[in-house]
């Protein structure tokens, strides 16, 4: 069954090559039909990879290149659990996709669907690769598809301006990348992550060894839009079709976490282990900060998709801030929590594109009180903001509730607090969003486009009804948002996969020595859930809501209170804003302040 191994990436390529190769000979509804059914077949493929892996990673040599005396000179994927559970879920989100784009596009070519196709497969080959060369390749084919998507619109400016922003800044993140593997590859002459693994394990990290893992960790995080390498992501999806940042918040910036993840438990933690204390305070702090500063962020947008966008950035500190723990339990945590949100985020942004079918707009100012037909849509808009709030039983209160067990357990009660207010904030937000458009509560205000810059342009004519096709993706990936906090023995079973993932020596064994097992390492503690995760779910959720409707009738708040918030809290957030600027040459100066910071933490805690 190993020959299903390479087939997450090389299906969607070949079809891809087919549907350009013929795009003047194959009519529409076709291009959208094999696009629709090679992404589902793809989802397939991955799901029973998922089960065949749970008891021992299927390792595939191309070309029947094996290791030979601990030297691994061919390229192999290396399919565990977590990588595999990740791969299932990017071709579920493209699949999704496509099927919303039917109707969508008043007309698309099969390009459209050629570059979808490619995007999965090198987010799919991204997921398993066992080589950190490949896992560059992936990463530029991953990253050049992106741009294409986001600037599909070429003709326009928005578009063309915020593919230009994310390709600058995602490409010196790439260059990032490769210096960092150049220094590995110097030290350990080898490309495969067990060979290096075993390399670095020798020893303590030294100087090269950190300024390696810092390089590569930063170029990654930028994919993933941690703070301050988050600009970019924002000005992307207020321009870039909808379906496509469906892919963009729903897995491409998950991408970068599991990256990060995947280099240092597969080449890094031995060598880190006598600094462990040290890189869980870094990497914890620019989570929480990452966390705090998006929530804050989204909860002052009113163009829904770059609230989405924001509060994606500060879901993705949640994420980091689990695996930051570096405990089973913590990463199986994100897991979790990157599989519900990666559900509910997409249906919200699919609810954002049904808008702009039917109003030509996401402005919230302009569409205050016009979504009050809509009723399943409005339904799917406020149980997505009570997801992100973390109400039980959604895939993301599982998820947060299993960090917070694991941050209490390691003396980092205090990110508990982080990530309720997080939750509040992103949840708080989407819940205003919609009481505004679908319910019309609170005052209407002043257009603010001019301020939030440009917008995605409709796609299509506008309408009186939402399409079947626009509107069953967006209830199905809801549903399994809810669904994903349900399942009998996720958490403990994610748990057990998480300390496989964590395994350094025997996932060397496994890749290199062909071992027929790989145990799980470290301690495993109680996954279920728990009366302190349903109260904290409960409560961020209920925080939200209040935050929600404080918000809507900010207005008639007393008049201190609104001379107290304008005095003490508009000044610092009005400079916030002000980083947002849209301009590269900010965004590139803030990179290069996140790098050095990054760096010259690693370099004093672990000298």
């Amino acid at each position: 069954m190993d020959v299903l191994v390479p087939l997450p990436f090389a299906v969607p390529l070949l079809v891809a090559a087919l549907l350009i190769g013929l795009q003047s000979h194959l009519p529409h509804w076709l291009n959208d039909l094999i696009a629709v059914a090679t992404a589902a077949t793809v989802c397939g493929i991955c799901c029973v990879l998922l089960f065949m892996s749970t008891k021992r990673p299927l390792v595939y040599w191309f070309g029947g290149w094996v290791p030979h005396q601990d030297v691994a000179i061919g390229v192999s994927f290396a399919v565990a659990p977590l990588g595999a559970g990740l791969a299932s879920m990017v071709a579920l989100m493209v699949a999704a996709a496509l099927v919303f784009s039917i109707k969508y596009f008043d007309a698309v070519g099969s390009m459209y669907h050629g570059l979808m196709l490619i995007f999965l497969a090198a987010m799919s080959a991204f997921c398993l690769t066992a080589d950190l060369f490949n896992l560059l390749v992936w990463f530029e084919l991953m990253s050049a598809t992106a741009y294409a998507l986001t600037a599909y619109r070429i003709e326009e400016k928005g578009p063309l301006q915020g593919a230009l922003n994310f390709a600058i800044v995602n490409t010196i993140g790439g260059y990032l990348i490769f210096s960092g593997l150049g220094l590995i590859y110097a030290r350990t002459g080898a490309l495969n992550f067990a060979q290096i693994g075993r390399a670095v394990s020798s020893q303590p990290a030294d100087s090269l060894v950190v300024v390696a893992f810092v390089l590569m960790a930063v170029g990654f995080l930028i994919k993933a839009s941690v703070v301050p390498f988050h600009f970019w992501l924002a000005d992307a999806h207020a321009v870039a079709p909808t379906p496509v940042c469906v892919l963009f918040s729903g897995v491409m910036v998950e991408l970068g976490v599991y990256a990060v993840a995947r280099i240092y438990w597969s080449m890094f933690a031995t060598a880190f282990n006598p600094h462990e204390v040290s890189v869980r305070a870094i990497l914890v702090g620019a989570g929480a900060v990452t966390a705090i500063i998006g929530g804050v962020f989204c909860l002052s947008q009113t163009h829904l998709k770059r609230l989405l966008a924001f509060s994606t950035i500060s879901h993705v500190g949640m994420f980091v801030s689990g695996f930051a723990l570096l405990t089973p339990l913590g990463l199986a945590g994100s897991a979790v929590y990157v599989l519900g949100h990666g559900m509910v985020k997409a249906s919200l942004f699919l609810c954002a594109g049904i808008l702009l079918h039917r109003f030509q707009t996401v402005n919230e100012a302009q569409l205050h009180g016009r979504g009050r037909d809509m009723l399943p849509t409005a339904i799917l808009f406020f149980a997505g903001g009570l997801a992100l709030g973390g109400l039980p039983p959604f895939g993301t209160y599982l998820g947060k509730g299993m960090i917070e067990d694991a941050a209490v357990s390691h003396s980092y009660a205090w990110l508990t607090a982080i990530l309720i207010l997080a939750s509040m904030f992103t949840g708080g937000a989407v819940l205003r969003a919609g009481a505004r458009v679908f319910l019309g509560l609170g005052e209407p205000d002043e257009d603010p486009a001019g301020a939030e810059g440009k917008e995605e342009q409709p796609e299509s004519r506008p309408t009186g009804r939402t399409p079947v096709v626009m509107m069953a993706p967006a209830c199905v990936l809801m549903g399994l948002g809810l669904a994903m906090g349900l399942v009998p023995g996720i958490a403990p079973r994610t748990e057990v996969a998480a300390a496989q993932f964590m395994n350094q020596a025997g996932y060397s064994q496994v890749v290199l020595d062909n071992a027929p097992t790989l145990q799980p390492t470290g301690e495993i503690e109680p996954a279920g859930p728990n009366p302190f995760q349903i109260a904290s779910g409960f409560g961020a959720a209920a925080g939200a809501v209040l935050l929600a409707f404080a918000a809507v009738y900010r207005q008639r708040a007393p008049r201190a209170v609104c001379c107290w918030a304008a005095t003490w809290l508009e000044p610092p957030l009005q400079r916030l804003r002000a980083l947002q600027s849209g301009d590269v040459r900010d965004y590139v100066t803030w990179l290069v302040f996140g790098t050095a910071g990054l760096g010259a933490a690693f370099a004093f805690l672990l000298r």
